[in-house]
């Protein structure tokens, strides 16, 4: 007898909330979660979705404690989901205000667990600040709020969350327009206000906003890892209408399946 295939081992990187001043219980703990939009999305296929856990006391990140590399190693894949900014000290800026200082634990959590599935040659997924950090990763700036350093920028982010849509362009060349076939982009879901400034080493671009943010990009050396500024995750809660990205997550797994 044939045995069932095994479904393919997905692993999402973990949100992470630090605990608050002056909380007390769970607040004053550190939280590592994920949307569950996202693990409903990929879990309609045939995928074992487990989160990586980092490991964090005091808002320090214990390296010794992390084998990321095993993950990297038993996995098949990896998806970086969104959440928080990305520090602007990991592409070498100072933040401008405050609030947009990021996490800079949470990116070198994530940075090292990309590197680990990049290294093992394993297929990556990056969400809106998934895409963001694959770029910085790769040598690449952000823009640290484009409302006000990309004059003209369509709202990329407003009250309505996850109903604030925006139109998208497949670039006609690209992968993603092999993918997506006949299609030649769509509406998406935005929700985000720091977006891709100066491209990352050996990236393509393979959609953009008619305000010319970069929307999705694709790394050109060997294996697959790409990454999408709009949030597929949100499209069937949002509405019809909106870009069907089955193509993209299709694609993802037929590179994760062993």
């Amino acid at each position: 007898m044939i045995g069932k295939r095994r479904p393919v081992r997905i692993g999402l990187s973990a949100r992470i909330f630090h605990p608050e001043q002056n909380a007390r219980g769970i607040r004053s703990k550190t939280l590592q979660v994920l949307e569950q939009s996202v693990a409903q999305w990929v879990m309609a296929r045939d995928v074992l979705l487990l989160m990586i856990p980092s490991v964090v006391r005091d808002s320090i990140l214990i390296r010794s404690n992390i084998r990321l590399r095993d993950y990297a190693e038993n996995l098949d894949g990896l998806i970086l989901q969104g959440g928080s900014d990305i520090s602007p000290l990991a592409y070498g800026e100072e933040p401008l205000r405050p609030e947009w200082k990021g996490d800079a634990v949470r990116d070198a959590y994530e940075l090292e667990l990309l590197h680990e599935f990049m290294e093992a040659r394993k297929p990556v997924l990056g969400i809106c600040r998934g895409m963001q950090l694959i770029n910085v990763a790769l040598g690449g700036t952000l823009f640290q709020d484009l409302p006000t350093q990309h004059p003209g920028a369509v709202a990329h982010e407003s009250e309505a969350y996850d109903r604030n849509l925006h139109a998208v362009a497949l670039a006609e060349e690209g992968q993603f327009a092999r993918w997506f076939g006949e299609t030649k982009g769509g509406q998406v879901v935005s929700v985000h206000h720091q977006g891709i400034d100066r491209l990352g080493r050996d990236l393509a671009v393979e959609a953009t906003a008619r305000d010319g943010v970069i929307e999705a990009i694709r790394w050109n050396g060997r294996g697959f890892v790409c990454g999408v500024q709009w949030h597929p995750e949100f499209h069937q809660q949002a509405g019809a209408g909106l870009l069907d990205c089955a193509p993209l997550l299709e694609a993802f797994l037929a590179a994760a399946r062993p």
